[in-house]
């Protein structure tokens, strides 16, 4: 259990996807401009990233390793993870349509979204087993939502002050990026 407790800090925090992996950096500064956006691309990356999570590790362990196709890894779970997505919209839209229509474009989104496809290859790669990789996943959405949604919300702050023309736009993002980033590893000396 308290591996578990650590994995799951470790995920949120210490090595956070977006911080120490770079990974969903192209939605971590397009789509953190408001902070509703924030969170709903954050909701769909936690349904999907643990979706994912769980297919990719039966695809690995019950068809490319039984088959000798492990090079293959990457090419199928893109192809997993496309599918994943637009078999997710086609269902919620008949079944939820609220939730399809809240979730709007953050759904398409997700399928570009290399975080996805990042965190199912760290969970190969780090010989988790399925509930491990669906916690460590769900912990990694978390992670990359609490960035998206701490980044989201100064982003708005910011544009409520008076900031240098020369600061404004992507190069206060950028600066307000690199500091979010310090403060996260301030957590590096919590877990190994």
């Amino acid at each position: 259990m308290s591996s578990m407790l650590l994995m799951i800090v470790s995920a949120v925090f210490v090595n956070n996807v977006v911080f120490t992996k770079f990974l969903g950096i192209c939605p971590y500064m397009g789509v953190s401009k408001k902070l509703d956006t924030a969170i709903g691309m954050s909701m769909a990356v936690a349904f999907v990233l643990t979706l994912a999570g769980g297919i990719t590790y039966v695809v690995q362990h019950y068809v490319l390793e039984p088959a000798n196709l492990t090079y293959l890894q990457t090419i199928i779970f893109i192809l997993v993870i496309a599918s994943l997505v637009q078999f997710v919209e086609t269902v919620m839209k008949k079944i939820a349509p609220a939730l399809y229509k809240a979730l709007g474009i953050f759904l398409p989104l997700i399928t570009t979204n290399c975080a996805i496809l990042g965190v199912a290859i760290l969970s190969v790669q780090s010989k988790y087993n399925f509930v491990e990789t669906l916690v460590f996943s769900f912990s990694s959405a978390i992670g990359f939502g609490l960035a998206l949604i701490l980044f989201a919300g100064i982003r708005e702050a910011l544009d409520k002050r008076e900031v240098p023309v020369v600061f404004r736009g992507a190069p206060i993002a950028m600066i307000t990026a690199g500091i979010l980033a310090l403060a996260f590893m301030g957590f590096s000396g919590m877990v190994k």
